[in-house]
């Protein structure tokens, strides 16, 4: 199940994406943890020094060879120079699935163990100096969009993605790849108008939302945000003696966690799982193709000098049962 944290900057998005990828690598699924925030912060929230965070292989890096990799012998694909992040997968096209082994984990998935168990963190990488007044970040998170577009996730598997602040998630259509996105609002006027501006953007696309309360200090919160959010409200979050020494860099074992806040992340589990028996790959498939063919129109084809809509498979789905190209030996 490929789910998705968006907040406002400061909301605590990266705590609690990282909160549920430890609840969920603690009961034994697969979990892949993605960084796609401009602040990099996803690593040290699951335990890696400042040492080890700023040496994680960024995706943003590692584009040409996600590319190339991804292409496989796709007909319509005349050279990895000519996938942008938007390319959709088509017959000849190697996908991703959770629980392999591939080149690109080998490359770009950092093994972080948590507890007993092991998940793998993708970082898109930090917005450096020599990006400044040249660049912009969502050429980094173009990695993750593509990845996610030639991704197959089946049931009890997790893909978990931090993702950029506010609405910035919405310069892409990476917003339509997930089967669950938590919003995290704090109870206040600029928490939930995040909130009201996603739920804006997201209505046309079907996109499954609910929303976490941060930094609940009593019910006049609770009230406060069932008030501005309805029955979009799933869980509430208050203090964390636990979460205050994880960020000390002190965590204590993840099944000391408060009792309250075990029960809010089996809440999101139970949430994005019901998930599962809705999803409609159709659409999945047909938006990936909808945001290619826009980013095309906009700015693909003059980047790349060919028309992008011919790497459109019209009679390609992607589903969990299909079938891509062989790995290379």
């Amino acid at each position: 199940m490929k789910t998705a944290f968006v907040g406002k900057g400061g909301s605590g998005k990266t705590t609690l994406s990282s909160l549920f990828v430890r609840h969920l690598a603690a009961t034994g699924a697969p979990v892949i943890a993605i960084d796609a925030d401009i602040n990099q912060h996803l690593g040290a929230a699951l335990g890696l020094d400042d040492e080890t965070s700023a040496r994680l292989p960024a995706m943003g890096a590692r584009l040409p060879m996600i590319k190339d990799y991804l292409r496989g012998s796709n007909p319509r694909i005349a050279s990895a120079d000519t996938m942008v992040k938007t390319t959709p997968p088509g017959e000849g096209s190697r996908l991703l699935r959770v629980r392999e082994n591939n080149p690109v984990y080998d490359a770009c998935a950092h093994p972080v163990e948590l507890d007993g168990s092991t998940v793998r963190l993708m970082v898109t990488g930090p917005f450096t100096e020599a990006d400044l007044g040249v660049a912009c970040y969502h050429s980094k998170t173009g990695a993750v969009e593509l990845c996610l577009n030639h991704l197959v996730d089946g049931r009890d598997e997790y893909v978990v993605v931090d993702m950029t602040a506010g609405s910035d998630s919405f310069a892409s259509g990476m917003f339509t790849r997930f089967d669950m996105t938590f919003l995290v609002a704090e109870p206040t006027r600029k928490g939930v108008s995040v909130y009201r501006q996603y739920k804006e953007y997201a209505r046309d696309f079907g996109v499954a939302l609910h929303v976490i309360g941060n930094k609940v200090q009593g019910p006049d919160d609770i009230d406060f945000l069932r008030q501005e959010v309805g029955d979009d409200l799933l869980v509430t979050v208050g203090h964390s003696d636990w979460v205050r020494s994880m960020e000390k860099g002190r965590p204590p074992r993840f099944a000391l966690l408060e009792d309250v806040n075990r029960a809010a992340l089996h809440a999101l589990q139970k949430a994005a799982d019901a998930t599962y028996g809705t999803r409609d790959w159709e659409r999945y498939t047909r938006q990936t193709v909808q945001f290619h063919l826009r980013n095309a129109k906009s700015w693909g084809n003059e980047r790349t000098g060919i028309d992008l809509a011919t790497q459109v498979d019209p009679a390609f789905v992607l589903r969990e049962q299909s079938v891509d190209a062989p790995q290379p030996v």
